[in-house]
């Protein structure tokens, strides 16, 4: 029983990551990942910790490999991955307040990016309207975009299940 446990949870992981790196290409495609305020589908993903903590690894996985994939630099893939991690963690430490559990990946976000954006990329614009857009993006992707996501989960149940 315990080694199905282990293979479901990977599997969940192994799909969360595919997810995400799914969603990135096609927000990217859309022109929704870039420019001044960025909008990732792949980053209401960061929600699904409230349901199980095998999305965490895929989160994290999934990241990575979109940040590689879409040719961000080096610095940019470590430190945004980290910020998706520290969001999914402590989603998951959130998990019981639903409401509070989309703030951990924008505030993560908010915190980690502009700095990514100015020192790594050389994005000029100062750095309090840089934390305001990636703040407005990922409130965009991981709290209405993530509630709603949340919201179908919990009426499909479909992680009870798993």
């Amino acid at each position: 029983m315990k080694s199905r446990k282990k293979l479901v949870n990977f599997a969940v992981g192994a799909i969360v990551a595919a997810l995400y790196v799914v969603l990135t290409y096609l927000a990217s495609a859309m022109g929704l990942s870039s420019g001044v305020i960025q909008v990732r589908f792949s980053e209401a993903l960061t929600i699904l910790p409230v349901f199980t903590s095998a999305a965490i690894p895929g989160l994290f996985i999934g990241c990575l490999i979109s940040n590689i994939l879409t040719g961000c630099a080096l610095w940019d893939v470590i430190f945004g991955s980290i910020a998706t991690l520290l969001g999914a963690v402590f989603t998951y430490l959130l998990r019981k307040h639903k409401v509070l559990a989309v703030l951990p990946p924008i505030i993560a976000n908010t915190i980690i990016v502009p700095p990514v954006l100015i020192f790594v990329y050389g994005v000029s614009d100062t750095y309090w309207f840089i934390l305001l857009t990636v703040c407005i993006g990922e409130v965009i992707s991981c709290g209405i975009i993530g509630t709603a996501l949340r919201k179908s989960l919990e009426k499909t149940r479909v992680f009870e299940r798993i």
